[in-house]
């Protein structure tokens, strides 16, 4: 993959916008774990890569077509809270931060002189959680946002251009920080410049053709890039 190196001049940006599953803390692979366990035990048996390449970026229910068809079952409000249990179980017990994320996020929060966001497209008790268990509170305060909250989720902009009102900061004028083409989509979308954590080098191109404008395969390298 190939793409404009961090090394080049940086613009000022306004706002920072921050995904948070997969850019702040490694909390796919647990959350994806759960969901695989839990579709298979409905009938739906598939790897966990599989369950990662459908899943990752979107909401579980966004895919209840596609769930309904492969279990033969109507994904119910029950299940879902079954998932969300089993699930927040896992990431209290596991829950990592990202490698050098919060380095990344304190050199955002010094470049756009506070005015830092997170936007995301999971439900807001599991953003504020794990915001929390990343010791990430202080640098966002109350400045979180969630997709389930909006009228549409990511890919669409919704989360992305509430956080940058709630700013106060034109769309166009924000950087956003993403690990998946639906994230990427949604940022690009509301208008912002979109930069993509891509620690596999073999999820670059995907990246660049929803649209990012720069890789980067460590946080270290944004905290770096915002401070020059």
């Amino acid at each position: 993959m190939s793409a404009p190196s961090l090394s080049l001049a940086v613009v000022r940006f306004d706002a920072v916008l921050f995904d948070c599953d997969g850019v702040l803390v490694d909390s796919e692979p647990i959350t994806q774990a759960v969901l695989r366990d839990m579709l298979e035990e409905s009938g739906w048996s598939m790897t966990q890569e599989e369950c990662m390449r459908t899943f990752v970026g979107k909401m579980v229910r966004q895919e209840r077509a596609l769930i309904e068809s492969r279990t033969g079952r109507p994904l119910t409000d029950a299940w879902m809270d079954a998932f969300y249990q089993r699930r927040n179980q896992r990431l209290q017990a596991e829950l990592q931060a990202i490698e050098g994320a919060f380095s990344a996020v304190a050199a955002a929060h010094a470049h756009a002189g506070g005015r830092i966001a997170c936007a995301s497209g999971a439900d807001r008790y599991k953003v504020e959680f794990q915001i929390d268990m990343a010791g990430l509170r202080p640098y966002f305060g109350q400045r979180i946002f969630s997709g389930h909250e909006m009228p549409r989720s990511k890919p669409a902009p919704d989360v992305y251009l509430a956080a940058a009102a709630h700013l106060g900061a034109d769309p166009v004028r924000c950087l956003v920080i993403e690990d998946t083409p639906t994230g990427v989509t949604a940022g690009v979308a509301a208008g912002a410049e979109v930069w993509a954590y891509c620690p596999l080098p073999e999820a670059g191109d995907r990246l660049l053709a929803a649209g990012a404008r720069r890789l980067f395969g460590h946080m270290e390298e944004i905290a770096t890039a915002l401070g020059s």
